[in-house]
Order: C-alpha cells, then structure tokens, then sequence
C-alpha cells in the first residue's frame, strides 16, 4: 500500500536564471535543476532508522545537499551519502531520538542555472505511542554467503496495517530492481532475489517496511559474493581405447575451474581444434575411420594455468613378426628355439611352422604355444630343418620371422641297407653289393657283412666282415657247394643300424644270385600276382618256382622262362599260400629267396550300387559293403570306353569332366578282373547346361560399403526348385597368398558341405566354437535368382544367414540350382572371382540377450532347412516293414496309463499326451525319432514340496543338471515362418533372425490395398489351462508402432508388459511407442497419457486409446520392469515377483491377452510368462511344470527363454514364490491380519508373526557376496564381524591413491518406494571411520542424516561422536561447523555447514537424532517414530538436494532397517492402498543382510503401520 507522502514545497530561485532560460527559448543547452526523486514525510520509531532519498537533474548537472533549519545537517547520527556523481543523496539518520530528531529538512538541488529545494517532515515516535497498525519486521535478511553467478536470495516478511510495502537498501542506498534488467527482482513475498550475482551485489542489505502509520528498519544483513578462483582441472579424463583398423572412436574431455577453462585437442604439436571455435569446458574428439595409433591430448586452459591430459589410441593390427628363432639345443629328435616376441601388445598364442628341407612333404605346424621357447619333436635325425615363427592376436595371425636352418644330431641307421645282393666271383670268393639305408640318421662309418652256413644259429656267432664306406665287398675262403646267408648292416658314429633281410648265395660258380625284392599280392579270389627284381649280371634262362596251400599242403612247382612277374591262377578263394622263387643259369640253379605269403580275396562284391547326385559336369555314385568288410583291392568303375581304379574301402566316386545334358552308363566291376567279375550298371542324364558363366564381382563397393556381385542368369528349360548362394572362404598358402580354388565347384565334393552344416547342429550348442578351417557356407536361397548379390549383408534370404563377410579373409561365391527332377539333381556355376573386405564397419552385434541368437539362428535354419529333406529322403527309402514296426509302439506309448492328463484343457499337458509321436512327422529332424516326446515324459511336473530339492540337484556341481535340461528343452524350429521372410515384412522385424511362426503368428485385420499390412511380429502363447493367455511380441519400431497399438486395440488387451529399458549399454532396446504427454495418433489409434508413477524397480503408466471412427474409450496400463540388469539376470527375483503382482492384480479378468515384450520378445519376455503361467498351476495343482511349459512356449514363438541363465532365475523365482507366500494385505485389512498373525498356529507352538519372521532368514548370502568388506584392510572397519555391505550394493568411496582399501565403508545403497539408491544403511562411524563417513556424504550428496542410537547404551559405545559440538572440526578434507541445533520433543536436530577445503564447495548437512528409542526393545507407541519420519522426508523435500537419505544406527542393520521399511510401507498405503511389511523386508535384505534384526522390530512395523491407518494424513503434504 503507498504511504502518504507529505506536502513537499518546491521553490525556484533567481530570477535571471528564469530570464536566461526564457531567452534561450527552444534551443536551450543549459538547464535549470529539477527534482526525479522528492523526499516523503515520514514517521519513525525511536532508536529506528529514518532515509530521506533525494535526486534532481539539470544542465550542467546539479549538486544536492541536505539542510535542517537552512544550515547543512551535521551529526554523528546523521550522515549524507551522496549518488549519481553528486545529483542525488540520502539522509540517514540512525538512530532516531524523540523529540530532537522531529524537524522539516530540505533538500537543496542548484546547477550554474539555478537552485530548488524540497522539504520532507520526519515524526519520531516512541514504542509505547505506536499505532496498532504500526509496520513491524517479522523476518529479517540475514548474513549470506553465495557463490558468483549463483543466485542470492535476501528473505524479508513485514506485516501491519494497511499491510506495509516492503523496499531495499543496499549500504544505505536504495535498490531499484528495474535498473537491472531483470537480473534483480522483488517477489511478491518482498524477499529480493538476485540471480547472477555479481562482485558488485556485495554489501550491506536492510528491508524497510512502510505504510500510513509509518517505517521500519530490519536489521543489516551482509550478502558475501564469493569469487571462485580456482585452476583448471579434469572432471572427465579423455579414455584410451583400442579399436579394430578403420574404427570409429569419440574422446570426451571435460575439464572445470573458476573461470571455466577452454579445451582443446591436439595431437602431437598439431592443434585438432580451430582456435576461434574452442568450447568451454567439455570437447568431444570425434575420430573416424582410424588405421593407425596415436597419442591424443587433451588441453584445458585458463588465466590460472594450462593442463594436459593424454589418451591412447590403439588400433588393434596383426602381430608383428617375432624375432628371428635362436637354436638353444638339438637332439637327433627334436630341436629346442628361443625367440623374442617383438610384439609390445599382447599376443594371444605362438605359431611355429617348420619343414624338412630333405624332403618335399607339407610345412608341420605347433600352435597355442604361449612362451617364447619351445621344444620341437619328433623329428628326424640328421637332418635340416628350416623354421619359421608367427605371433597370433585377437585380430589374427601375423606374418612369420625370418627362418632359422638347423640340422638334428645324428642316430644310429634306422633302416638297413637296401638291395643287398651276392653273386659268386669264383667256387669260393662272392662279392656282396647294396645300397644306402633309406634312413641312415647320420653319416654312414662303414657297413658290417655277417655271413654263415647256419642260419638257424645267433647272428653273433656268425662270421664278420667289415667295410669302410664302401657299397661293396668280396669275401673269399668259403667252401664250395654250399648255400650261404648273408645279411648287413650299416653303422654311424653313434650305433649300428638294423640287419638286412638274409640272402642265400650258392658257392658254385656261375649260378645265379637270389631274386631281389620277392613280393606276392592278391589279384582276385581265385589268382596272385608275383613279382621280383632279377640278380644282377646274370645269364639267367629260367626262373623255377615253388608254392603250397598253408603251412602244410603240397609243394608244387612252375617253370618259366626269365621276366619280372608271373601270375599264379586256378587258386582257392580265401586262402594263404606261401611261395618260393630261385633263378637258373646254364651252370645250375641258384639260392631261393625266402618264403613270402599271401592270402587270397574274399569273394565279396559290393551291393546297391547307386547313382547319389547329378550335376553338369560331375555325377557321385555310391554303393556299400559288408559292415566287417575291409579290404584295399581296388575296383573299376567304366563309362564310356574310360575306366577308372577306385580304392576298395571306398563306398563312393565323384567322376567329373562329364558333358552337360548327356546320358552315361556307368558299371563297377569288382576286384578289376574283367573275366568272370561281378558287375552292376546304373545310367544318368547329366544336367542341363544352365549357369554357364561365373558370377561377376564389381571392381568397387557400392556407396554402402558391400561388394555387389552379378549373378548369371538362371534361365532352365527345366523346372527349378530353389537356387542356393554357396560361399567358399580360401584358404592361406605357406607364404600367406591365397589359394583360388581350380576347376569347377562340381568337382567338390557338395555332400560334404551339406553334411558339415547339419553336423555343426549336434555339437553342444553352448560350447560351440568357429571351426579352425574355414569351410564353405550357403548365404542364402532364393526362388528366383536375383540380378546382384551383396556378400555379407547380414540379412536373412530364404532362412539363411548372409553372414558378415570376416575382415582380412578372402572368398569366392558360386551358384547352386536344385532342380526339380526324380533324381537329387543340382548344377553349380563357375566360381566367382576372389573379392574380400578391405575396411570392414563395425558390425553391429547383438548383445546379451540376442548374442546367442545370431550364432544359432542361423546355423539351425540351414540345418533345419536340409534335414528336412534328409528326413523326407530317410523316410521315402524306409523299407515298409520297418515303417509298420514302428507305429504299434507308438499307440502302445500313447495308451500308456500314466499318461491320464491331470488337466486336459492345460496346453502343455495336452502337448504332453498328443505332441510328437516318433512319425508324426514334427520330430526334429535332427534328433532321434520321439525324442522330443520322450524328453517331456522323463521331466514330468515337480511337486512344489519337492520344487528346493530339485532345485538344488539342478544347480549342483555347476549347475551341470540344469544345463544339460535347459540342451535338451527341443529348440522347435520346424515350423515354418513365411509371413516373416516376405520382403515387404522384413523391415518390421528387430532382428532379422527372431521371426513369428505362420502358425502361431498375430494376424491383425488387413488394410485393404496394403500388402502386409496383417503382419507383426507377435506370437501367440498359452498360459496355464488358457490358450493365447499371451501375446510375445518384440520391442516396437517406429515402422511398427500403428500395427503393435492395433494389436492392443482389436486383441481387447488392457495390459502391457515391457521388460526392458529403451536403451540399454548404449544401445536401442525398444523405441518409444507412446507419448511423453498429451496426446499422440499412431496409425488409426490415438494414445493419451493420463498417469504415469515411476517406483524404484519398475514404472506403470496408464494410457486412454481410442480407435479413429469409434465412439469407444479403452483404457490401457504399461508395467515396465526397469530393474532388469545390462548383464544376465537380476540377483533375487523378489523385485520381480512384486511386479510381476502389480501387474496381475490389475489386469481385469475379462481383458484379452496380456501383450508382453523385450527387445526380440523372446528371452526375459519368456522369463515372465513362464513365471507368471507356473504361478497360476501350484494354486490348483501344486505342482510346477518348467520344462513343459518352455517347450511349448518354444513351438509358437522361436528361442523363448533364451538362456540358461534365464531358465535358473525361473527356478528361483518359483522356489522364492513357493517358500513366501501371498503375505500383501489391503490396508483395511490390516488389523485382522496382524490379529491372525499373533495367534498361535495350528499344529505349531509359535504365532504366525514369529513363523513369518523366520520364513524370512530362509535365504542366507553366501560369503561370495562379501569381498571388499572380507580384505584384511577392511576387516577393522567392521563395527561387528557378522554385519558386512554385499559387494553388489556397498557405497564405494573414490579410492585414495596409495590406500589400499580407501574405498571401502560399511555401508550400503538401499532402493525406496519410488527411487532406486533413495537410502545409504550405515553402522555409527567408528573413531577410525569418521573421516570415511564424512567423505561418504560428501561424494554422495548426502545432506541428510538419521541417527537412531544415542553414543552409549547398556554402558557400552554404539557410536563414536563424528561430529564437532561447539567450534569446526576438520575431517581429512572436510572442515565441518556446527551450525545449529534444535532440541524437540523426540529428537534433536543439528545443523553442519561441511566445507571441502579443496576447493572451497559448501553444503548444509542436518543431522536428525531420534531420543526416543528405549535402549532395550521398541517404542511402545509408533506414533512418535512415524512422526520423525514424516519431519526428515519433508526436510528432503523441502531442501531438495538428490543425494540419499544417510541412516545407522549403531550396526546398521535393526532399527535403520525398522526406519527404511517404514518409509516404504507408508508411502506405498497412501498410494496403493495396500501393505506387505514381508516383502519388503525381504527386499531390504536383497541390499544389506538382517535388515529388520529382531522380532520385536519386525512386530514394530506392523504395529506403526497400523497406528498410520489411524492417522491418514500424517505427512501426506
């Protein structure tokens, strides 16, 4: 309200100043003075303040002064403070005195053109003669601190009547906000407030109220404009990062200080950033397409100094070549080398390739080598090795060092020597020649002849004869007409070798030598051949030879004339003969050799002899032996006038270099003689000569970065049934070159690739590991043959995956056609040229949930895709006997009595009795016929008495039994998935491996025109004895989101599951389908947001949907579990199980299926139906089927429960379920569930509440889950031995370097009702902890603290005093003040101003200690305690700092947990209407174990909650 001003008198003086001004007239330069601002009358309080403000204008600019009585006032109360460079000034007058100070005073403005004067009257009134509407100060500003550029705020509350009007000054002056700009306002509580502030807003602030009865003066408050003068530091280090080459990386530098430092980046003394565009504070580095290493630094500069921080960038390459090997030691076996790495970054293993360079055989390779020495062995002896090393990262293996050539120590000879033969010189000398042992280990010392008449006697005992390195010799002195044998051996340095096989010599001169080399092999059943080298230097005019049956038969002779070989007819099949040759010159019959045996052939001929697969060029036939059969002798295969040698053991020839189109008739004739041998005959028209030129690849990527390839065209004048893009990866030569493959890919072998692809299926999925050789693949199937082809796309064609092309490899491409004929009928086209990927993107994985599914996707669709036509081909050819043997089993299983359905509307019980008989056809292909089916009878139902053993048989040694069930759940990939792989529907699925089964599938209401338009990617699942309970469904897409809210709309579903965030690890989850407020229209539906409620684990929001051209109005609710972890599973499942309530007890009965999603929809999304379907059997049944119900998921929806992890949180969310209970109670059921709970329970001797209680303490953490607390360093900071945070959830502190254990403190984050982390549980600070404790709140930002124990209780110390009493204290950095402290009926509350002596940042802390808490059991009344809760939830609200809310006691455990659950339970009343002390005690002791330690406590919490039923509105503000 405005004062009253007083009746100012203003006087002009000096006429001639009038005059000038007149003369002047409108061109006037000088000016008269002339009053802005006139003082008003006031009236003052005694010992007050009174302020007379007053200010002119004129030309040239006045002076004002102040008179009392016409002369110039001078007191010391009176003071004149001028402004405005003279032109305006202030009377203050302080303090007023009564009667003296009452006067008129004048204000006198005068310039060189004239003077003016004002007059103001001041009354001064004494206390007892106020008004009763005199104006009074009820707050005052008071002392304030800020920092600069902060925002101050000056309070000031004044009352009276009329209600008075509040103004400002500022030493002494007044403040006039609309000066400022704005930057300086008077709200309307008149507080002033002053934002950005400044050095100058400095000074001394009073508040004066005014009204018609008069002024009052607050007192002074000074306002502290504090200036930041701090240096620069880094708050964001730049990370270093190690990339793939042609990566992308982005650096973040952040960097702070007072004045705020600019940053810039440089590397090496090149500056990155432009110095007319360098950012304040933060600069982010963006690095594209990086090829090599660097040193990036970061620089943040400011008037108080400049700093540097650096990251590395380490482009991850290919080793580099080790060092060349040394050779530490050779033995005649091995060969031991060192070498250095040569390599500074890590290398996964050592390569070692080496090679004999005697011998043309392949390099020999030793991987996996880990040390830089290795033993080589194995190796032969005296001989040179040239070897290689080669270092193997991560990326792949690098190139080889330089060779090193050593040579092996020698051996004795392990071979004897070769070709020894004799012949005689005269009656009684022979000469004896041979040649070199194959392997003579070494240098060759001489040879040893040994020679005797007896040979039956010891080799020692015959006569020597030793020769120089000589390949001859002659012996003399022998007797005539005799058979001598001789044999020899050579010898080295370190030993003697082997003996020769003996010779027999005649001593008759002139007969021939024995035949060399005597050898017999079996040409069929019924002959053998023979065969031998003649003696040297021989007239010899015939050979005679002796044979017989066994050991035993006839000897029988044949005489022939001289050659090399003779074949031995009219033989029994299947029998040994042993045979005899010696050669005859005119003067006799020379020595014979030694007997050779041989046995000959079975008389077995090979049977169904087939052709298996036709091609252009090439045809593969096959036939099949005996299973015992075995044998070397080689067949013929004859076509066309051609004949070709196949090796007996063999059941199958590919004979290539066949025409196209072509008819050939092909015969296999057994054991290759033509007379008499069996023959079979099978005929084939090769293949049309469609696909005739190779597939083009293009010089260049296009502009995406794939390589286009141009396929041939696939015109046939015969039907084809599907064209297959096969990729072929090449292989690597020693030298590191590539090998193109030669020839045709018909001259592959195609079975085998099949056969390879279906065999990966059956290794064990989850250790699967790339193969080491690279094999060919097929990327895709198509119908039509497409133009282009891109390799490595990623995508899906056909079901197969046209996997990342692998940087660095090299491949070629060629086309396979199956053509539609009665035979399995294919053309290949010619290979492609050799393309690879020079500088590959990232490729975007898939993480966590879907890693899994890009490895096994694929792999089971081209599995699945060819046993389905093995399994057909199987069938076809089963002979009808076995197909009848087969089905009276499969009705006896089915009339099996123990499988009555317990329930026959259960889908999986139904599954259970009708699912997959051995030829139902749906068997999975790769497994045995009826697998399936037995797999769900030998995992029947478990009772839920039995649910904790079972559970832990599964979990023992590993969770080996676990894993093998989750292997053997059936994946049920043999549906088919049409609708998904349509190309106008593959950009609405996430991932192009996750699809919806046709069978199963979602199918919205076509949109008339638009193809696909029924189409999303959701499936259908049945819960418990209710089909299509659920719909599975992916994380919408923006291309998706009108389709995914029709679903919702014509299924009449009223409740939506989202079990993932939007974006988690930095990637995109899910896109956000509805609107953040307001209204949004997706498609035809529109969506408004009417309620949202964030809690601590999870979030419900409540949608209204209306259908464009309905009068209709649903309403929809969204639970999204936000508590899911990045990494596997949650912990416990007890914050699931309550959500997982939430959702149920507000899904209405009659609603349609509930929509449930993930990311792919497949894994957590499993997770919660299984749950929630198994949660509804044990109330019927009491029993829980896990099994059965993942396997049914899995045949409407692919890969549902996606990993084993998953499939044991299920297990232990059932068996938490199971062990809990139901104990979430109404509220207004609250007093006759504690009446009940009190009562003693039937066929027990305790009440219910000491049974609920112990139920708690079921589940003990296992001391893996303390680490930090358990160091030897921590130990001591333990209040109690047995009370330790859980590693997952204690408050780490920053680490002090040096310290070890500096980042440890007792105390753990605690979730709230609505905000995760909203309380720290803390023991009471010991005298060694303090410090710890008062670092804790700082860098948590925790400002408020809950004391609930007094220093000492029962004599002894709860809590050591960590905070100062009357004058600051300093605590390691922190100087902490005692502010303030208020004493209240139940606790006392304190107030701390914590500087940290850093860097100068202050804040409030408040200590609230409740008094009240009898050192012996519990309040008798909760009252008190709820109230204290009410008091420190409101101050949170009312200071509003984010931090945690710091409570302990003296373990922190018993009555902070009684305060935390409180403060849960009664926030969750006044929202939800609905109490469960268990479950959240249970929650708290997920996050710090005992939490709620006694029984009293607990019964504490029930009894408080009960009293705040009575008391609604307690600290509902």
């Amino acid at each position: 309200m405005a004062p009253a001003w007083g009746h100012g008198v203003a006087s002009v003086v000096g006429p001639m100043g009038l005059l000038v001004v007149l003369l002047v007239g409108g061109c006037a330069t000088e000016e008269p003075p002339r009053f802005i601002k006139e003082p008003k009358d006031q009236i003052g309080v005694s010992g007050g303040v009174a302020s007379f403000v007053c200010q002119a204008t004129g030309d040239p600019k006045p002076r004002v002064t102040w008179n009392k009585k016409g002369k110039k006032v001078n007191s010391q109360r009176f003071e004149t403070i001028e402004f405005d460079g003279s032109a305006g000034a202030v009377l203050r007058i302080q303090p007023l005195r009564t009667p003296r100070d009452e006067n008129v005073y004048e204000c006198v403005a005068q310039n060189s053109v004239g003077e003016i004067t004002v007059h103001a009257k001041l009354t001064v009134l004494r206390e007892d003669q106020l008004p009763p509407g005199f104006p009074n100060i009820d707050m005052g500003p008071q002392l304030k601190v800020v920092e600069r550029t902060r925002t101050a705020t000056m309070l000031c509350a004044a009352s009276g009547n009329p209600d008075p009007e509040i103004t400002w000054f500022k030493d002494f002056l007044p403040v006039d906000p609309s000066a400022s700009n704005g930057r300086i306002k008077q709200l309307r509580s008149g507080a002033l407030q002053i934002e950005s502030s400044e050095e100058t807003d400095q000074g001394k602030y009073e508040c004066v109220a005014t009204n018609s009865a008069g002024v009052r003066y607050s007192s002074p408050a000074n306002l502290y404009v504090r200036v930041r003068r701090v240096a620069p530091r880094f708050s964001i280090l730049p990370t270093s990062h190690e990339i793939m080459p042609g990566g992308n990386v982005n650096i973040t530098c952040v960097a702070v200080g007072s004045p705020m430092p600019y940053v810039k980046w440089m590397q090496g003394a090149e500056d990155l950033t432009p110095e007319d565009d360098m950012p304040v504070g933060r600069n982010v580095l963006e690095l594209t397409d990086v090829k090599d290493s660097a040193n990036y630094t970061c620089v943040a500069m400011s008037s108080l100094g400049v700093i540097e921080a650096v990251a590395q960038i380490t482009v991850k390459s290919l080793p580099k070549a080790p060092g060349t090997p040394v050779v530490t030691e050779n033995t005649a076996t091995s060969i031991t080398i060192t070498w250095d790495s040569g390599n500074p970054d890590p290398v996964s293993y050592y390569v070692i390739e080496y090679k004999s360079k005697s011998q043309d055989g392949p390099y020999q390779i030793k991987e996996d080598i880990t040390t830089t020495r290795y033993s080589i062995g194995g190796l032969s002896p005296n001989s040179e090795y040239e070897i290689w090393v080669s270092a193997v990262n991560s990326i792949g293996q690098g190139p080889p060092s330089e060779s090193v050539v050593t040579r092996t120590g020698e051996q004795a000879p392990a071979s004897a020597p070769r070709n020894v033969q004799a012949r005689m010189l005269s009656a009684t000398t022979m000469i004896i020649q041979w040649e070199e042992p194959v392997e003579p280990n070494g240098l060759i010392r001489g040879y040893r002849v040994y020679y005797t008449m007896e040979p039956e006697h010891p080799v020692g005992n015959w006569q020597k004869h030793n020769v120089d390195d000589s390949l001859l010799t002659t012996v003399g002195s022998l007797l005539e007409d005799e058979t001598y044998t001789v044999r020899v051996l050579a010898f080295t340095s370190v030993g003697d070798g082997p003996l020769s096989d003996p010779i027999q010599v005649k001593t008759q001169q002139g007969v021939p030598g024995q035949p060399m080399n005597f050898r017999a092999e079996a040409k069929s059943e019924t002959s053998i051949g023979l065969s031998w080298s003649p003696p040297r230097q021989e007239s010899i005019i015939k050979y005679e030879l002796l044979f017989r049956e066994g050991d035993h038969g006839r000897e029988v002779g044949r005489t022939f004339d001289p050659a090399t070989a003779f074949v031995v007819d009219d033989l029994k099949p299947n029998t040994e003969y042993a045979f005899r040759l010696a050669a005859r010159s005119p003067q006799g019959l020379g020595a014979f050799t030694s007997v050779v045996r041989q046995r000959t052939l079975q008389s077995i001929s090979p049977k169904n002899f087939k052709v298996k697969m036709i091609m252009k060029t090439a045809v593969l036939l096959s036939w099949e032996f005996p299973d015992n059969y075995h044998s070397p002798t080689p067949y013929k295969i004859q076509y066309n006038g051609l004949t070709l040698d196949v090796d007996g053991r063999t059941t199958k020839k590919l004979i290539t270099h066949l025409k196209p189109n072509t008819f050939y008739n092909f015969v296999l004739t057994n054991r290759g003689s033509s007379l008499g041998g069996l023959q079979q005959t099978v005929t084939a028209w090769t293949a049309f000569n469609l696909l005739s030129s190779k597939p083009s690849v293009t010089p260049k990527p296009d502009s995406d970065g794939y390589i286009v390839v141009y396929l041939p065209d696939g015109q046939s004048p015969v039907p084809v049934q599907n064209y297959f893009i096969v990729m072929v990866p090449l292989r690597k030569s020693r030298g590191g070159q590539f090998l193109t493959p030669l020839g045709s890919p018909e001259e592959m072998d195609l079975e085998e690739l099949i056969q390879d692809i279906a065999r990966l299926q059956r290794r064990s999925l989850r250790h699967s590991r790339q193969l080491e050789v690279p094999r060919p693949y097929i990327a895709a199937r198509f119908s039509v043959l497409p133009p282009t082809f891109h390799p490595g796309d990623q995508k899906q064609y056909g079901g197969f995956d046209n996997r990342g092309l692998e940087p660095g490899h090299r491949y070629v491409l060629f086309v396979l056609a199956v053509l539609q004929k009665s035979e399995p009928t294919f053309a290949a086209s010619p290979f492609s040229d050799p393309f690879q990927l020079d500088n590959p993107d990232p490729q975007p994985i898939v993480d966590g949930e879907e890693g899994l599914i890009w490895v096994i996707g694929p792999v089971l669709a081209v599995v699945f895709i060819i046993c389905i036509v093995i399994a057909i081909l199987l069938y076809k050819n089963k002979p009808d006997s076995k197909r009848k043997d087969s089905e009276p089993r499969t009705k006896c299983l089915l009339n099996n009595a123990d499988l009555a359905p317990h329930h026959p509307k259960d889908p999986v019980e139904m599954r259970r009795i009708n699912f997959q008989t051995p030829d139902s056809g749906l068997s999975s292909p790769l497994r045995e016929p009826g697998f399936h089916f037995e797999s769900m009878l030998s995992h029947p139902p478990i009772p839920i008495a039995d649910m904790a053993e079972h559970t832990e048989r599964l979990k023992a040694n590993d969770s080996l039994k676990l894993s093998q069930e989750y292997e053997s759940i059936d994946p049920g990939q043999q549906f088919t998935w049409e609708h998904s792989n349509l190309e106008v529907n593959k950009p609405k699925n996430r991932y192009a491996n996750v699809i919806a089964y046709d069978h199963s599938r979602v199918i919205l209401q076509p949109i008339e025109g638009i193809v696909g338009s029924d189409y999303i990617n959701a499936n259908y699942v049945d819960g418990y004895r209710r089909q299509n309970a659920y719909i599975a469904t992916q994380g919408p897409l923006p291309e998706t989101f009108g389709d995914f809210w029709r679903m919702v709309w014509e299924q009449r579903s009223a409740t939506i599951v989202m079990m993932t965030r939007l974006e988690e690890k930095s990637r995109i989850k899910c896109d956000q389908y509805w609107p953040n407020r307001g209204t949004e229209t997706y498609g035809f539906i529109q969506v408004t947001l009417l309620d949202t409620i964030e809690l601590a684990t999870f979030c419900v929001r409540t949608f209204s949907l209306h259908k464009n051209g309905s009068s209709e109005k649903r309403e929809v609710r969204q639970f999204q579990f936000t508590a899911w972890p990045d990494h596997g599973v949650p912990e416990y499942p007890t914050p699931f199980l309550a959500f997982l309530r939430r959702v149920k007890t507000c899904n209405p009965p009659d609603a349609g299926p509930i929509v449930v999603h993930c990311s792919a929809g497949v894994g957590r999304t499993g997770c919660f139906i299984v749950i929630d379907a198994m949660l509804e059997r044990i109330k019927p049944e009491k029993t829980v089927d896990v099994y059965g119900h993942v396997t049914l998921m899995r045949s409407q929806r692919n890969y549902m429960v996606q990993t084993e992890d998953q499939y044991s949180f299920i297990h232990e969310a059932l068996l938490e379920a199971v062990g809990c209970g139901n104990t979430e109670v109404p509220a207004r059921s609250l007093y006759a569930y504690i009446q009940k709970l009190t009562q003693v329970e039937p066929g027990e001797h305790v009440t219910g509440m000491e049974l609920e209680f112990k139920r708690l303490a079921n589940s003990k953490a296992h001391t893996s889950r303390f680490i930090s607390a358990n160091l030897p360093c921590n130990k001591f900071k333990n209040r109690l031995v047995n009370i330790m945070p859980y590693e997952s959830t204690r408050v780490c502190l920053q680490p002090i370097r040096g310290v070890e254990g500096s980042d440890y403190i007792n105390a753990s984050f605690i979730d709230g009702y609505r905000q995760q982390k909203a309380y720290i549980a803390t023991q009471g600070p010991l005298a060694e902890t303090t410090e710890d404790f008062w670092r804790m709140l700082w860098e948590n930002n925790s400002t408020i603290v809950v004391m609930l124990t007094k220093l000492r209780e029962m004599g002894r110390e709860k809590c050591h005093q960590y905070w100062p009493a009357e004058r600051s204290a300093r605590y390691q950095y922190f100087v902490v003040d005692p502010m303030a402290e208020y004493n209240m009926p139940q606790y006392i509350l304190r107030e701390f101003k914590v500087t940290d002596a850093r860097d100068g940042q202050s804040r409030t802390v408040r200590q609230f200690q409740f008094t009240d808490w009898p050192e012996q059991g519990v309040p008798k009344s909760g009252e008190g305690f709820i109230d204290f809760i009410g008091q420190v939830h409101k101050t949170k609200e009312q200071f509003g700092q984010d931090g945690p809310i710091s409570v302990h006691c003296s373990a922190g455990v018993g009555r902070t947990g009684v305060f935390i659950t409180l403060s849960i339970v009664l926030e969750r009343m006044r929202y939800e209407g609905v109490v469960d002390i268990f479950q959240t005690v249970k929650m708290l002791r997920t996050q710090r174990p005992a939490m709620v330690q006694m029984e009293d406590e607990y019964q504490f919490c029930y009894q408080a909650a009960l009293e705040y039923l009575g008391s609604f509105d307690h600290y509902a503000t």
